[in-house]
This record gives structure tokens, C-alpha cells and sequence, in this order.
């Protein structure tokens, strides 16, 4: 009878939970806002984007205080990070795949230093080539970068793990920064039955204060140097006292589960363990393949097989005691891994729990590898039974005969080799000789005559039908009309965005001459490293080809943030190629997160419009400027509502890239899906953008400044609002109540077009 007044009692006491249906990404979102972290640096990338644009969402809506500051790339994001953890502020990140590997280096300073943060790593394939589902590739990469690292299966284990792992990393015997991994798309995106608490007080409670006492970076009464290079003694001591501190989280993440059972319920075991007590042939995988495995499992079970599965919710510090107690009796164990340590005759985790097992001098247990679903290939309940059917077999023969191996390949068919089904495009069928470029002798300036734009209708689109673009997309109306201007032969580089992912998913290409695609940051730099070595070959005389090939690398959908490092160092060395830039005025690839480009108060999904926030909060960059300050030969800006304009800008583009050097090309294009704008209403929000000067058009050509296109002039100049009311992501800006945003934005862009009338009036300012 006590017992069960007590057990009823505790129910009593317990903290309110409610139930939702919500994805992993909801769920992080969820435990940060309710933690209320002080800082959050981010750059948007699937699969991981979503968290930073749900915490958005709720700080639109007054639900938390962070400060979410939009980085320029991951390497910036996690040095926001750790700037702002050197305070002693709490800090949180989320990110995937190559976001993971672009901040890789600053990752074990982090740890190194040992400032706590909290960062989700929803796991994603790493280039290349590039595959944005889901696989481990990122995370064995992080495997050594000193973090503690926990995994969550479900989205219900994303909120809990969440919570622990702030009170892990912050614990005054751990003190590292903790990661929280989970499935791209298997669990970031997919929907379950979830609990959480109904007051974020409790999760405060449980987290504790944000801890003092020990060094951070603003402290007037004890100011101390943080990052101080080491040698020899000093290093090896404090990186000892880290491995040190990365061995003490175990039992720290044993402490904390316990507590946080107390108050919700549910239990985290350093080992996931199902049906394992006397299974004799067993599955070890991580997160979802691991649920997806447990029904295979009773399937076995049912028929006599032993079977049981293992999964850790803690990789690092690695549970290897846990690990050799797990599989005292186990006769043959199949570790599956969604990535492989190529050449490694293993991946990661395989060769770990060996090296567990081998500290056993009584334990036996056959052990078998095998990579499977790279690249978010499908894992379903047969696929694990027939995982588990190779441990049984292993197990009645008594060694396994194919110790590593990969499971789901195909063999190719020679029958389906890939054909060419569009003729080769050659210089000749680009070459109309209807474009006329001359360098004038005394001003060093270039001359164009362009034919009618009907006749040059007749030259072939350098895209093929069939890419995969949103109706009324601007990319390639854009990028066509800038390339009728274009003679003869191009190399086309385009990095990661919607132009690259709408033209060429495999086995499917819409580019018609050479074509490379590297990632956002380093388009400019590969397309340099390309053409020089051309050249250098061609001097060499080890390419037979007569005439030059145009080098164009197109970027857009912010990649002149991520990439403007890249770009500018291009453009320093003055490289003979095009940059080109398509503006779609966001990070429409990932679902239309705020760029650097995006103006002011415009509506994106990482800047929503709410009670406590109107939109972008500051200016968009002006890239064309920012190009030309590196003194190139040729910037211009363009758009297809002025076809003959954009054409003979790229006429010049082309001259200029041939015979002198670097140019860039801006050219701003609509997007209807993330504009919330009619589909057919393309051009008339291009005339009036640059009709209300916030997209003028002009050239800047050899240093001096040309405006090409006048509105005050030709007494066409609208309001800025006329342009704004276009649009559905910039409506709320003519509301009465967001006067003060629409002034300022309409004095910038005024500001502007004044510096741009006072350069084109003066030649060489």
C-alpha cells in the first residue's frame, strides 16, 4: 500500500509534460528556446537548417531571447561560437555534412580550450559527390575533435539529449563542448509522438545557472589571456587533462540521465540494449537504423534465433566496458555503419568495438562490417534481417568469410552505360559573328554592336530542357540572355544552389559544353585552378585545341557570402574568367534563409515577420562595389528586363575575360516561390527594381563608373514601395506600423544611387 501512495505521490510531483507529433529539428529548436540560450551562430545547410529557422520563428513570436546571428559561412558561425563562449555565455549551433568540415579546424579549439557549447549535427553524406540525405560520413569526421558526443534515435531523444548535453558540457568536471547527432531526414524531418515540458522553468531548473568561476575573455578584475600557443610539456600536459576530462563525462552523463529519468520519465542508458540479456548473434548500428532493426529482431526471436541489437547513446567518450559486458555471450556480432574509413578494412566503429573486445582474453565473438545506406540509401526491416542472417551465418560456420564488405551496391550493366543523347556543342555553334567588340585606342574602352535580339535567337541555348527549376525561376532566363552575348566555347563552373541542383542530378546533365560544379565556397578558386592549368597545358602544347574556351562561374543563392573570400582572392590574382552572380536575394537552395544580399526588412525564413521582429534587421551588401574596390578590369550589374543592356555587358564580359583579366557580373533574378510572387510577374518586378534605383544598372569599366540605364532621366524613377508592393515577402513594410523600416531602407538606397550618380559624373572616384 505505501509503495503505491508513493508512486502516486511522484506522479503528483512530477513536472507537467504535454504530447506533440514533431520532427528532430522542431524538437532541438524546442529544447534550445526553452534553455533560452544567450547566443546561436549559424549558417543554414540541409538538413540542419531548420532548427535556426524554427528558433527564429518562435523569437518572431516572443517565445525565447537568443541572438541569432547569420554567419557568412560555417567557419564563421563557429567562430561566432567560440568568441561568444569565451565569455562564459551559453551557446548553441546546429549543422551538417560539409558545414561540419568547413568549421572542422576551429572544432578542437573549442575543445581544446575547453569552453562548453552545445551543437546539433544532423547527419548528412559529405561531399563529393554531393548527396544532401542522410549518412555518418560527417560524423566520423568529428570523432576526434575532443567533443563529447551523444546520439539521439528518435526526436523525442533530440529534445531530451538536448537538455542533458548543456548540463554535460557545463559540468564542472567535464567542461567541453558536447555534440547531439541524429539522422538527416530519418529523424530531422519525420514526425513522431513526442513529450516535452509544458514549462520551460522546469528545463531551467534542471540545466541550472549559466556557471561562473573559471576564466572567460571580459573580465576587468582578472583579465587572462585565452589561445596562448604551447610547446613540448605544456601541450602534451593539456591535452592530457582534456582526454582526461572527455573519459570523466561518462560517468558525468550516467549522473545526469539518472536525474533527468527523476523528472521525465524516460531513461538513457549509456547503451541502448534490446532483448541483448542472451542474445547470440546481435546487430550493433546507430540511431534509425537501430529502431528500424528492433522489429527484425522479434521477427528472429519468434523463430528461435537469439537476436538482439545495440546502440549507444554515447559515442565519445566510447562505452567500451559497457561494450565488452554487452557481448559477453554473443557468438557473432554485425556492426553496420552508414560510412566507411576508406582503405581502413573498416569504418570507424567497427575497428572500436574490436579493439573493445580484444581487452576480453575470454571473449570470442565473431565480428563482421558492413557499410550500408550512404548517401540516405533506404534501410528497411528486410535489410536488416538480412544483415543479421550474415552474423547467423558467420556464427554456424565459425569465422566470418568476407570479414568487411558493403551492403547495397549493385553491379554496374553495361547494357545502361551512359550515352551521349545531344551532339557535342562546338565553338562554330556559338559563334554567330553578329556581335562586334572594338577597343577604343584612346580611351582603352571597348565599343559593342549586338544585332536585333531576334537574331540572335538563332544561337542554341547553353542549357539543355529538362532541368528541374520552379516555374517563373529567373536563374535561366538569366543566365541564356546573358549568355547570347557570349561567342564560341565556355566552361561553365556553377558551386552548390538551385542552378546546380536543377541542371545535373545524376545520371541526368542539362549543360551542354564542359561543366564542374565544387562547392559555395570555393567556386571562384576551382575555376581559377582550371583555367590556369589549361593554359599552362596548352603552352606545353599537351592540348590540341586552336582557340580559347570562356571561363564562366556562376554563383547565387548567397554564395557571395560563403564564397566572397574566394571571389576576392580570384579577383586579386586577376584570373582570365567571369564571375557571375545570379541574386535571388537569399539562400533559396535551402529553403530561402536570409543572405547577406537579402535587403532590408525583407521577409525569409530565417528573418520572419512577427510581434518582435519586421524582417532582415540590417542592409543588403553591395557586392559590386565590394569587387570592384579589387581594381578588375570589368564589373557591371544586369538584368533580363533590359535584354540589350545585359547582352552587351556580356559582350564586353567576354572581351575583357579573354584579354585582360577577372570580370564580375551581377544580374538580379526573380524568385516567385520564396518572392511570394506570380509566376509570370518576373520581369515587371525586375523594371521596377531597377526603376526605383535599388538595383541600378551601370559598368564599371577600367575604373571608371558608368550609370547604363537612367530612370530620373528618363523621368521613369518609381518609389521604392511601388517595387516592395510586388511582392508578398515585403508587404508588411508599407503598414503604417513599419513606416520607420520603409524610410530607412528608402534612404539607403537613395544614399546609394547619389554615390553611384556622384562616381559616373566623375570619372575614377
Amino acid at each position: 500500500m505505501a509503495m503505491v501512495e508513493d508512486t502516486l505521490k511522484n506522479k503528483k510531483t512530477a513536472p507537467e509534460q504535454l504530447t506533440t507529433f514533431e520532427s528532430g529539428n522542431e524538437m532541438a529548436a524546442t529544447a534550445a528556446a526553452q534553455i533560452n540560450y544567450h547566443m546561436m551562430g549559424y549558417f543554414p545547410i540541409t538538413p540542419s537548417t531548420e532548427v535556426a529557422q524554427y528558433l527564429d520563428l518562435m523569437k518572431s513570436k516572443g517565445i525565447h531571447d537568443i541572438e541569432l546571428i547569420a554567419a557568412d559561412g560555417e567557419h564563421g558561425s563557429a567562430g561566432i561560437c567560440f568568441g561568444a563562449a569565451t565569455t562564459g555565455a551559453r551557446v548553441f549551433n546546429a549543422t551538417s555534412a560539409n558545414g561540419l568540415l568547413y568549421m572542422l579546424e576551429q572544432l578542437p579549439a573549442q575543445s581544446g580550450l575547453r569552453f562548453p557549447m552545445v551543437m546539433n549535427l544532423v547527419t548528412r553524406a559529405v561531399s563529393g559527390p554531393l548527396d544532401i540525405r542522410g549518412d555518418h560520413s560527417d560524423l566520423y569526421y568529428a570523432l576526434n575533435t575532443g567533443w563529447v558526443i551523444l546520439m539521439a534515435r528518435t526526436p523525442q531523444a533530440v529534445y531530451d539529449m538536448n537538455i542533458m548535453a548543456l548540463k554535460l558540457a557545463e559540468h564542472k568536471d567535464v567542461r567541453l563542448p558536447v555534440m547531439v547527432a541524429y539522422d538527416g531526414f530519418y529523424t530531422s524531418h519525420q514526425k513522431r509522438k513526442v513529450d516535452y515540458f509544458k514549462e520551460r522553468d522546469v528545463v531551467q531548473e534542471f540545466v541550472g545557472p549559466t556557471p561562473k568561476g573559471y576564466p572567460v575573455s571580459i573580465d576587468k578584475q582578472n583579465p587572462v589571456t585565452i589561445g596562448a600557443h604551447m610547446n613540448g610539456d605544456d601541450l602534451l600536459n593539456n591535452t592530457f587533462q582534456q582526454s582526461e576530462a572527455i573519459y570523466r563525462a561518462y560517468d558525468v552523463f550516467k549522473e545526469i540521465s539518472a536525474e533527468y529519468e527523476e523528472i521525465s520519465g524516460r531513461n538513457y542508458d549509456i547503451l541502448d540494449l534490446y532483448k541483448m540479456e542472451d542474445a547470440e548473434v546481435a546487430l550493433f548500428a546507430l540511431n534509425s537504423a537501430a529502431e528500424s532493426s528492433k522489429d527484425v529482431v522479434d521477427r528472429l526471436r519468434a523463430k528461435g534465433i537469439k537476436a538482439g541489437v545495440i546502440s549507444p547513446n554515447i559515442i565519445r567518450p566510447f562505452p567500451a566496458e559497457d561494450i565488452r559486458n554487452a557481448l559477453k555471450n554473443v557468438k557473432s556480432l554485425l556492426v553496420a555503419e552508414r560510412a566507411d574509413s576508406y582503405g581502413g578494412n573498416g569504418p570507424n566503429l567497427t575497428h572500436e568495438v574490436k579493439s573493445a573486445l580484444q581487452d576480453d582474453k575470454d571473449n570470442h565473438t565473431i565480428v563482421l562490417s558492413r557499410v550500408f545506406g550512404l548517401g540516405g540509401k533506404d534501410f528497411y526491416a528486410d535489410d536488416a534481417e538480412n544483415l543479421f542472417q550474415m552474423a547467423i551465418d558467420a556464427m554456424e560456420l565459425g569465422y566470418a568469410e568476407k570479414p568487411f564488405d558493403y551492403y547495397g551496391q549493385t553491379p554496374g550493366d553495361p547494357e545502361k552505360a551512359l550515352e551521349q543523347v545531344i551532339e557535342p556543342m562546338t565553338g562554330d555553334t556559338y559563334k554567330t559573328g553578329l556581335i562586334k567588340v572594338t577597343e577604343d585606342e584612346e580611351s582603352g574602352k571597348l565599343k559593342v554592336r549586338i544585332p536585333p535580339l531576334r537574331q540572335l535567337t538563332q544561337k542554341p541555348k547553353r542549357f539543355a530542357s529538362g532541368h528541374g527549376a520552379c516555374p517563373g525561376c529567373g536563374i535561366f532566363p538569366g543566365l541564356e540572355l546573358f549568355f547570347k552575348g557570349i561567342e564560341g566555347d565556355a566552361v561553365i563552373l556553377l558551386h552548390t544552389g538551385c542552378g546546380y541542383v536543377v541542371t545535373s542530378a545524376y545520371p541526368y546533365s542539362s549543360h551542354k559544353q564542359p561543366f564542374i560544379h565544387n562547392l559555395f565556397q570555393n567556386g571562384p578558386a576551382t575555376l581559377s585552378g582550371a583555367l590556369e592549368a589549361f593554359f599552362e597545358m596548352k603552352e606545353r602544347g599537351e592540348v590540341d585545341i586552336d582557340e580559347d574556351f570562356t571561363f564562366v562561374m556562376i554563383t547565387g543563392d548567397g554564395g557571395m557570402d560563403i564564397g566572397m573570400g574566394s571571389a576576392v582572392g580570384t579577383a586579386l590574382r586577376n584570373h582570365k574568367m567571369i564571375i557571375l552572380e545570379y541574386d535571388n536575394e537569399g539562400y533559396m537552395n535551402t529553403g530561402s534563409q536570409m543572405s547577406y544580399s537579402t535587403p532590408l526588412g525583407h521577409m525569409t525564413s530565417t528573418t520572419s515577420v512577427g510581434k518582435t521582429q519586421q524582417g532582415k534587421a540590417f542592409h543588403h551588401k553591395d557586392t559590386a562595389q565590394i569587387m570592384a574596390a579589387t581594381n578588375i578590369p570589368y564589373v557591371f550589374t544586369g538584368t533580363e528586363a533590359y535584354p540589350q543592356d545585359l547582352v552587351k555587358k556580356a559582350a564586353k564580359a567576354q572581351w575583357y575575360a579573354q584579354n585582360v583579366g577577372l570580370v564580375y557580373g551581377k544580374i538580379l533574378i526573380t524568385c516567385p516561390l520564396n518572392w511570394k510572387s506570380a509566376d509570370r510577374d518576373g520581369e515587371t518586378i525586375m523594371k521596377a527594381a531597377v526603376e526605383s534605383n535599388f538595383f541600378p544598372l551601370y559598368e564599371i569599366e577600367r575604373g571608371e563608373t558608368t550609370i547604363t540605364y537612367d530612370p530620373e532621366a528618363k523621368k521613369k524613377q518609381i518609389e521604392l514601395s511601388e517595387w516592395l508592393k510586388l511582392m508578398g515577402k515585403t508587404k508588411h513594410l508599407l503598414k503604417e506600423e513599419n513606416k520607420h523600416l520603409l524610410t530607412d531602407f528608402e534612404n539607403e538606397v537613395g544614399r546609394r544611387w547619389k554615390v553611384l550618380k556622384a562616381k559616373h559624373e566623375t570619372p575614377f572616384i
